[in-house]
């Protein structure tokens, strides 16, 4: 899957029929977006100053996009429907994957060959064979994946069979992207969103029992509940705000002040980050270590 999904979202809006009368603005979305691109290419410096101007950067990009653009100029449809046509959470997707450089993550080898980004990850996997009779064909693997909105990983590929020679027709060949870190993105989090992801972390870590799973919002919109009694690690709050109020969404000077009072928060991005660095830095699992540690785990 790409590592640019809001690029991928405007030039699929611009193919939409449904979006004719918002072409002018869409294109000025795409001009826009290439312009915050070259704005972090161009981004010098690292560690944590690094991202305290990339935060500035995905400010100033999703202030022009989503209020200048969307809310000021956009049609009916454009403004109820952006939720739909993912062209506002996709901007915190491809912010994520540049923040996996090694600039502000140390540590990182062979980066270029890890899987970052959204992709379809490896939730389980299954043997459904038919009958007694086909156990000695080839095996029958059922996987259960799942679409992120954001990970790091590594494709793995897999080659079972029920003869040892691994002759053709006695064996199953293919592959499955494993997630050790998984990102959900999220413009509002309420009740039922945060069950679903609870679902989704807890069917996640029972493919990959080391991984780490987060949830990334800008607006709350449900009481905070604590992750530790899910499978969720930590929801991070991007804005440190609460959604606003049904009858304010539409207006304009509201949305427009709450871009301005609550940003995306640079503090709490590092926090995930930290997080990140964290996670990478430890050793997930080492049964050599059980004895000195004196525990399991």
């Amino acid at each position: 899957m790409s590592t640019t999904p809001h690029k991928e979202k405007l030039i699929a809006a611009l193919s939409n029929p449904k979006c004719v009368k918002d072409m002018g603005l869409l294109q000025e979305g795409i001009e826009l977006y290439e312009e915050w691109i070259r704005r972090i290419n161009q981004l010098k410096g690292d560690g944590k100053d690094r991202i305290d101007r990339l935060v500035g950067f995905l400010n100033w990009y999703k202030d022009n996009f989503e209020v200048e653009l969307i809310m000021k100029k956009g049609s009916a449809f454009i403004k109820r429907q952006k939720g739909q046509l993912k062209l506002d959470n996709t901007i915190i997707e491809e912010f994520l994957v540049h923040l996996i450089n090694p600039k502000i993550i140390k540590g990182l080898k062979n980066i270029e060959y890890l899987e970052i980004g959204p992709q379809n990850a490896f939730m389980s996997l299954a043997f459904l064979p038919k009958s007694i009779n086909e156990l000695s064909e080839r095996p029958n693997v059922f996987l259960k994946t799942k679409d992120q909105d954001f990970i790091i990983g590594k494709k793995i590929h897999y080659k079972l069979s029920t003869d040892s020679e691994f002759i053709k027709d006695k064996t199953a060949t293919g592959a499955l992207t494993l997630a050790v870190l998984a990102a959900e993105c999220k413009v509002n989090l309420d009740k039922t969103m945060f069950q679903e992801a609870a679902g989704t972390a807890s069917r996640l870590k029972q493919g990959c029992p080391v991984a780490r799973y987060y949830v990334l919002i800008e607006y709350l919109d449900m009481t905070p509940e604590d992750c530790r009694l899910t499978a969720i690690d930590n929801v991070f709050l991007l804005r440190r705000a609460k959604r606003l109020p049904f009858e304010k969404r539409s207006i304009i000077k509201e949305v427009e002040r709450q871009h301005k009072e609550f940003p995306i928060n640079s503090e709490v991005v590092w926090m995930f980050i930290q997080e990140i660095q964290k996670f990478i830095d430890s050793v997930w699992y080492d049964t050599d270590e059980a004895l000195k540690r004196g525990s399991f785990i």
